[in-house]
């Protein structure tokens, strides 16, 4: 999302925008350019898939694809992903964020988002994808929410 409080690159610095824009930061966090990591936990029979840094096309949507499979292989039924440290996500993010929604629902299991900041929140309100997602507002909510379905 391009917002008027944009900034330009500097000259000689790789951009896929033609227009050498830079998308305002999810989190508010300038400056943090770190790939996606990834760290899984269980939480009362639920798998909390916390996510650090950009969910972007390349490396950073296939390792979260893969992840989510992974755990879906391994009989996970019930994750939350939590968005509270994602720096920036682009079209290719939100696309696996709904293709990984779709893999759990096609096993039968339950996906929530956790800790969404106000952008990526009216990023998700603009796309209509927040009619797709089960959102909480924290972890703590998520994993209640999931461990009632027991």
């Amino acid at each position: 999302m391009y917002t008027p409080a944009l900034r330009r690159f500097s000259p000689g610095l790789k951009c896929a925008d033609p227009d050498g824009l830079v998308p305002e930061s999810l989190s508010g966090q300038e400056g943090r350019n770190v790939s996606l990591k990834l760290s899984s936990r269980e939480v009362d029979g639920v798998t909390v898939l916390a996510l650090d840094g950009r969910v972007v096309l390349g490396e950073e949507t296939n390792s979260l694809r893969e992840k989510v499979k992974g755990l879906l292989a391994e009989g996970k039924l019930k994750l939350v992903l939590d968005m509270s440290n994602v720096t920036l996500i682009d079209s290719a993010g939100l696309g696996t964020l709904v293709g990984v929604h779709q893999s759990a629902s096609t096993r039968g299991a339950s996906l929530r988002l956790c800790n969404l900041g106000a952008k990526f929140r009216e990023l998700l309100q603009m796309t209509r994808l927040l009619t797709v997602f089960e959102v909480s507002a924290n972890e703590a909510e998520a994993v209640r929410s999931l461990s009632k379905g027991a």
